[in-house]
């Protein structure tokens, strides 16, 4: 389907790109389909089928990466000169219940949910695409844009690092991507240049010892409350063995130990994760924990057995390619559509992409305006205003169209 790419003034110039009607419903129908059918990192078959067909459909000659999910799709034929622009999303759900007892969109899998976005992310980086390849069919396109549909965002140390690999970067000057902001009206974006999000890395502690009965436990390792202390003061420790303007934190999601009121046990486990602002303090954070968690189990004779898993660092905005998404959201929406935002402590492996070439990333506003109830990410009710995905095509394609004549 070829649409008519509206046009709207910028000044005295005329900036092309505007999202026509009816592809504005059809995405919206997309993204919801999403939603209805989340899926996994390095699972997201359906997904990468779905998106693939659409830009098939589109005329576009999608490539699926090689570890099966995923793909890229280059709008124009890059001929070896100025790099691309990369334009980027991530597909994969999350494996927590939708709970939105009244949406005709929720999710359809038991236990997996578009929690966190990425079914708008990818909508917004299809509709760009699409919008972009009409554009290029009337030669209004002046450099070819690389769309890139990342799988496993959500998997440590994020599937990023594999679609490197795979090459997705070849011929790529910059890159940039949005990530769902539910504490930004829908029509608005947050900017931040130099770090916007923080490192993450997973922490996994097995603990272990001779177990017996509760009413002798000076006989045994009590591993209740040997995990209790390592819960309570393994962060203390470590906050006073890092500069307190690090942000280094540690948070467990998981503790398990035991089955019966009577039984000391003979083996605990924990999870968590460690996030950190400062990327010299995250380089010390695996030293430092190790050695904390080590010394309050053995101050409590239990045998610790310790996985930290290293994630992704902070995301931080290159200057220009920051400035180059304020200007595209400026031309589309005027200045006072862009609001600054704050590094966060959540962990995002687009930080990968800028080891490599400069980026920046953008939080879209997709809170309705008005509405006092905040959606957090990471939860079962997280929902969007889908008036999002029009503001993030249009921002997207507006970068595109300013980076080609910059």
């Amino acid at each position: 389907m070829s649409q008519e790419s509206e046009a709207e003034p910028v000044g005295e110039a005329v900036l092309p790109g505007t999202l026509p009607e009816s592809l504005r419903a059809e995405l919206v129908a997309f993204r919801r389909d999403l939603h209805m059918h989340p899926e996994l990192g390095n699972q997201e078959f359906r997904t990468t089928a779905a998106i693939k067909a659409r830009l098939e459909k589109a005329g576009l000659h999608p490539r699926v990466l090689p570890v099966g999910t995923g793909l890229i799709c280059d709008i124009g034929e890059w001929d070896g000169g100025k790099p691309m622009l990369a334009l980027r999303a991530d597909i994969d759900a999350l494996p927590i219940p939708d709970t939105k007892s009244e949406c005709a969109y929720r999710s359809t899998v038991p236990d997996r949910a578009h929690a966190c976005g990425h079914d708008v992310h990818t909508t917004v980086v299809l509709g760009a695409g699409l919008v972009l390849a009409d554009l290029h069919r009337q030669g209004r396109l002046p450099r070819p844009v690389r769309l890139l549909f990342q799988p496993a965002e959500e998997v440590l140390p994020g599937g990023a690092a594999d679609a490197i690999e795979c090459g997705v970067l070849d011929g790529v000057g910059k890159i940039i991507a949005v990530h769902c902001d539910p504490r930004v009206d829908a029509g608005r974006i947050g900017l931040r240049t130099g770090p916007i999000t923080s490192a993450c890395d997973r922490l996994e502690v097995s603990l272990d010892g001779p177990g017996g009965h509760t009413a002798r436990p000076h006989l045994t390792t009590d591993l209740v409350t040997a995990a209790a202390r390592v819960v309570i003061d393994v962060p203390a420790v470590v906050a006073r063995r890092v500069d307190s303007r690090s942000g280094l934190a540690m948070t467990w999601g998981r503790i398990e130990s035991g089955h019966a009121p009577n039984v000391i046990p003979q083996h605990a486990e924990l999870s968590g994760t460690v996030r950190c602002l400062d990327l010299e303090a995250w380089r010390q954070a695996p030293d430092i924990v190790v050695a904390a968690i080590d010394e309050i189990a053995n101050l409590h004779r239990a045998k610790s057995e310790i996985n930290y898993v290293r994630g992704v660092p902070p995301v931080v905005n290159d200057p220009d390619v920051t400035e180059l998404l304020r200007d595209a959201m400026t031309a589309r929406r005027g200045a006072q559509s862009v609001e600054g935002t704050e590094q966060s402590l959540g962990g995002e492996d687009f930080s990968w992409y800028l080891e490599h070439v400069p980026g920046a990333m953008a939080r879209l506003g997709v809170r309705t305006p008005g509405e006092r109830t905040v959606r957090d990410l990471h939860q079962g009710d997280f929902d969007a205003d889908e008036s999002a995905i029009t503001v993030g095509v249009e921002m997207f394609t507006a970068a595109a169209l300013l980076d080609a004549v910059s």
